[in-house]
């Protein structure tokens, strides 16, 4: 444990894959009887995973607790109590929520169509404030609202994030590998204000990012923890914790190995020896190949999940599956991964240079399985892989 500037308790927990980290938060939010806890995330499945995760344990949402995922938190007590502070054209405006994969604020002519300058996309700067931060019914757009609560709080004088502290005695992010751009500015913020802040997440599972912007880029790809050790002023304290999350109750050792090879200058996640999280037979454990045409045969005898890139990849209907994004944080006995052409380059040579999204997702596929985890891969007999075993119905 590392401790990042002089005056207060915040802290940062690295976690690995199936470490228990959402339940880490929720036992910590549920002992703080007495002070009032805000638990907020990235995707709704994530919050719905807290939310069952709290009446689990207690029964009920205890008054003291508030789950919201990140966009909600910020139009709430970011955006709609200080809309007007930027524009006072917006004062009595009912301000609205649009969630973009992309950057927004395009420019368009009166037609509708899309202005391009010079083979480029042109978009609206700040001087045109409506146009540049919501859509044209005013909706604020996601990539752009962490930067709105920022400029509010400059504007207010910092009474933003005062007032969230006078709400919240304790801040807690889960999916920290999540947030990016202004979204780091307004941790920073949270910092320094009088609300205890704990941060969780895998530097490995960034399968989504709040939007992709070039303010703190290079901090954009689960590089939390370095934004943590250059970006704080000295008055600001921050622990940065690698141990406490940093056993696997989910993978086995094998699929802790084989996973870490898609993050070579990460340590290797070690797996647990909890008689509870090994009690299972281990006649199929690991990370297998198997060739297409066995795929039928090998969902009737296995049941595993099934995990693929989007809804455009076939699959088994027959069986269960999901898609690599949606299927982060949770656990499954065993999993089969439809791999895209540039997993299967990787799985091939370990050292072709995956992109950040297609190495994440392969990361999640991989690490949601307790037992085994096989991927679809037509080889031939006498091709080599290393640290994954070829499955067979002819020898098994």
């Amino acid at each position: 444990m590392r401790l990042i500037g002089v005056t207060k308790n915040n802290r940062l927990l690295v976690a690995v894959a199936g470490s228990g980290k959402t339940t880490y938060l929720v036992n910590k939010a549920c002992e703080l009887t007495s002070e009032t806890v805000l638990i907020t995330t990235y995707t709704e499945a994530n919050k719905t995973e807290i939310w069952q995760k709290i009446i689990k344990k207690k029964g009920y949402i205890p008054s003291n607790i508030k789950v919201q995922t990140w966009f909600s938190f910020l139009l709430q007590h970011g955006v709609r109590p200080y809309q007007s502070l930027l524009n006072k054209i917006i004062h009595e405006k009912d301000i609205g929520f649009y969630l973009t994969s992309e950057k927004s604020g395009k420019k368009v002519n009166a037609a509708g169509n899309q202005i391009f300058f010079k083979g480029k996309t042109l978009y609206w700067g700040e001087k045109d404030f409506i146009k540049h931060y919501f859509t044209s019914n005013l909706k604020i757009y996601s990539d752009k609202i962490s930067k709105f609560v920022f400029s509010c709080n400059q504007a207010s004088n910092n009474e933003v994030v005062n007032r969230i502290s006078r709400i919240f005695d304790h801040i807690f992010i889960d999916e920290i590998q999540d947030l990016a751009g202004y979204d780091l500015e307004l941790i920073k913020l949270f910092f320094k204000s009088s609300s205890s802040v704990l941060l969780v997440g895998d530097p490995r599972q960034v399968t989504y990012l709040t939007h992709h912007s070039n303010k703190f880029g290079k901090y954009s790809n689960g590089n939390i923890e370095s934004f943590i050790e250059n970006e704080l002023s000295n008055e600001i304290v921050c622990e940065l914790d690698n141990k406490t999350l940093n056993l696997s109750h989910r993978n086995n050792q094998l699929i802790c190995n084989y996973s870490a090879k898609l993050y070579p200058f990460l340590p290797v996640p070690k797996a647990c020896d909890c008689k509870e999280c090994r009690d299972y037979a281990i006649d199929h454990i690991g990370v297998f190949l198997i060739k297409p045409s066995d795929v039928d045969q090998y969902l009737s005898r296995f049941k595993p999940m099934q995990l693929r890139w989007s809804n455009a990849v076939k699959c088994n209907t027959q069986y269960s599956f999901m898609n690599f994004g949606e299927s982060k944080g949770a656990t499954f006995e065993r999993v089969l991964i439809y791999p895209t052409k540039e997993m299967l380059q990787w799985i091939r040579n370990y050292n072709h240079n995956l992109k950040d999204e297609t190495k994440a997702k392969l990361y999640v596929g991989i690490t949601r399985a307790r037992q085994s985890a096989a991927i679809i891969l037509d080889y031939n007999n006498d091709d080599e892989f290393n640290d994954i075993q070829k499955y067979s119905f002819d020898f098994s």
